[in-house]
C-alpha cells in the first residue's frame, strides 16, 4: 500500500480548501445575482410562474441536495414546495391512468343541458320525475347520471329546490305586478359648498317606466311616510295597481314606509345583502340617468338638480330607445313617429341629451 508524501498530502488540502472557498464564493454569488432578479422580477408583489419543465427540474436538482441544504440556498420557491414537486414527478411515473381503456361514454352535452333547464325551471322535479320526462323526450338515462349532472352544475337535491322560488321565476311570474325602487344620490354644488341630495325612484318592469318619488338632502321618517303615500294614492299613485315592490336592505327604507306599503296590499321583496344584480333593472336606470346626464354636468343647487332630472325622465320616456324594449322608446310622441318632414333635433339641459325626429309634414 502506498502512503502519500506529507508534502502532498499538504498540497492537496491546499487545493481542496481553495477550491471549496471558491465554489462557495461562487454560490454566493449566484444567491445574491438571484435575490437581485426576484426583486427586480417580482417587485410589485408578482410571483414567480414556472412552467411544468422547469418544476421537474428544480425538483430533480433539489431532491439531490436534501432539505437541510435546500434551507440554505432554495430561493425561489420554499424546500417543502420542490419536494412536494419531486414527490408528484414521481407519482407520475407511475400513473398508470393514461393507458387505461374507455370507460362509459359521456352523456351528450346537448342533453345535459337540457337536464340542467329542466332542474331550473322546475324545482320540484327530483331525478326520477326528470327520467321520465326525459324518457318521453326520447333520451334513456339513468337516475345516477341525472344526478351526476346536476351535481357537476352545483344544483341542489330537489327536496331543497322545491323550498326555493328561483328569481327568474318569479319574475316571469308576476311581471306586470311588479315594481322596484331605490335610492341614488347626486353631489350638487351649493353657496355652502358640495351637498349631497338623495333622489328616490321607482321603475315599473314590464315597462321600464320611472317615477321619481323625492328629491331631499335628508330622507327622514316623516319625508319617507309622505312618499308612501304619494306612491299608493287611489288616484294617480305610481304603485296602485301593484302587487310587489323590490327594494334593498337600506335603513332608509323606514318600518313605516313598508308598513304603509303593506296596508295598501303591495308585498315587498327585500333583496338579500350585497346583490344589486338582483335589482337589475333600477340599476340600469341610475347607470344610464349618471353616465347620460348628471355626470356630463356640474349641477348647481336644488332647483337645477330638480330640472335635470325631470328632463332626463322625459327624454327617458319619450326620447331615449331601449335595448330591453327590442330598441323601441318607452311612450313616443304620435306626430314624430314615420314621418316625412325634415329631420329636427331637440336638445335638452344645452345639448347634454339629444332627440331626433321628423317634424310633423
Amino acid at each position: 500500500m502506498h502512503t502519500i508524501p506529507p508534502a502532498l498530502q499538504f498540497l492537496l488540502l491546499t487545493f481542496a480548501g481553495w477550491a471549496n472557498r471558491r465554489q462557495q464564493k461562487v454560490i454566493d454569488y449566484l444567491l445574491e445575482e438571484n435575490r437581485v432578479l426576484r426583486q427586480q422580477l417580482g417587485g410589485g408583489g408578482r410571483r414567480l410562474r414556472l412552467t411544468d419543465t422547469q418544476r421537474r427540474r428544480l425538483a430533480a436538482k433539489g431532491k439531490l441536495l436534501g432539505r437541510k441544504l435546500l434551507r440554505k440556498f432554495a430561493g425561489i420557491v420554499t424546500p417543502d414546495t420542490i419536494l412536494r414537486w419531486h414527490r408528484k414527478l414521481i407519482a407520475q411515473k407511475y400513473d398508470s391512468s393514461g393507458r387505461r381503456g374507455p370507460g362509459r361514454p359521456r352523456t351528450a352535452e346537448d342533453i345535459e343541458q337540457l337536464v340542467i333547464t329542466m332542474a331550473n325551471d322546475n324545482p320540484s322535479w327530483g331525478y326520477t320525475r326528470l327520467r321520465g320526462v326525459l324518457r318521453n323526450l326520447g333520451h334513456e338515462i339513468g337516475r345516477t347520471t341525472i344526478q351526476r349532472i346536476l351535481n357537476d352544475a352545483g344544483i341542489v337535491p330537489a327536496p331543497e329546490r322545491g323550498g326555493k322560488t328561483p328569481w327568474k321565476t318569479f319574475l316571469k311570474a308576476h311581471w306586470e305586478a311588479l315594481a322596484a325602487t331605490d335610492f341614488f344620490t347626486v353631489e350638487v354644488l351649493t353657496l355652502h359648498g358640495l351637498v349631497r341630495y338623495h333622489v328616490l325612484f321607482v321603475i315599473e318592469l314590464s315597462t321600464r317606466k320611472v317615477e321619481i318619488a323625492g328629491i331631499t338632502v335628508n330622507p327622514t321618517g316623516a319625508w319617507m311616510k309622505q312618499v308612501a303615500r304619494n306612491l299608493i294614492d287611489e288616484v294617480d299613485g305610481f304603485l296602485r295597481d301593484k302587487r310587489y315592490l323590490i327594494l334593498d336592505r337600506d335603513p332608509l327604507f323606514t318600518d313605516a314606509f313598508k308598513h304603509l306599503l303593506a296596508e295598501s296590499g303591495v308585498k315587498l321583496v327585500r333583496l338579500p345583502r350585497k346583490s344589486p344584480n338582483l335589482n337589475a333593472f333600477a340599476e340600469r336606470f341610475v347607470l344610464s340617468i349618471k353616465s347620460e346626464c348628471l355626470n356630463r354636468m356640474v349641477i348647481l343647487g336644488e332647483r337645477h338638480l330638480r330640472a335635470a332630472v325631470q328632463d332626463f325622465v322625459e327624454h327617458y320616456h319619450a326620447e331615449r330607445n331601449h335595448q330591453g324594449l327590442d330598441n323601441e322608446l318607452i311612450a313616443p310622441a304620435a306626430d314624430e313617429l314615420e314621418n316625412e318632414g325634415p329631420v329636427r333635433c331637440r336638445e335638452r339641459q344645452g345639448g347634454v341629451l339629444k332627440y331626433y325626429y321628423r317634424d310633423a309634414a
